[in-house]
């Protein structure tokens, strides 16, 4: 499916361009955006080269990545990054993860972001399952991905390695069921 947009009130997720590196930027390069995800913050080359492999995925058929921009609808400006794969060790099943700017951060983006990237799972793509995992210590987006109706399902131990240790991942996911029975 290309290209992809979804809305919300105040949110649209959109395909990313190759315009939308320094933007991008600001979040994978930012030491406090990243520092519950699964890397170290990036280079601005590093960046370029993510956002120049996501958008060349964009037009694959199959198509198995969506990589897409989360922007502010009143402003247009890039605030955050969503992603959806489809997971090959499961039938009709996505991981999911997403990251905002720091100053996007308190004012319920991220549980609009994560509705998004949901609906757009099980309505657009017609997933049965999505999940993703978070840091132990990140407690927002435990918070975030509880508000938007995910369940969490367990830990992966040992899952990232990070700043020279293994880290554990806490997985969150929710059921096309469940996204039907939040919906109505």
């Amino acid at each position: 499916m290309y290209p992809v947009k979804r809305t919300s009130p105040r949110l649209e997720l959109r395909e990313l361009t190759i315009e939308d590196v320094d933007a991008v930027l600001a979040i994978y390069g930012s030491p406090e955006a990243t520092e519950h995800l699964s890397f170290e913050p990036r280079t601005r080359e590093q960046v370029g080269e993510i956002v120049a492999r996501s958008v060349t995925l964009a037009t694959a058929e199959p198509r198995i990545e969506y990589a897409l921009a989360v922007v502010e609808r009143d402003t247009n400006d890039l605030i955050g990054f969503g992603r959806l794969a489809m997971d090959p060790h499961q039938q009709r099943a996505a991981t999911f993860g997403f990251a905002l700017r720091p100053d996007a951060w308190g004012v319920g983006y991220g549980v609009e972001t994560v509705r998004l990237l949901l609906g757009f799972g099980f309505e657009e793509l017609s997933l049965h399952r999505v999940w993703g995992a978070r840091s132990p210590l990140n407690e927002a987006s435990a918070k975030t991905m509880t508000a938007a109706g995910m369940v969490e399902e367990g830990t992966i131990r040992a899952h990232i390695w990070k700043a020279g240790r293994w880290r554990d991942s806490v997985v969150h996911a929710m059921l096309e069921d469940e996204w039907r029975a939040v919906c109505r």
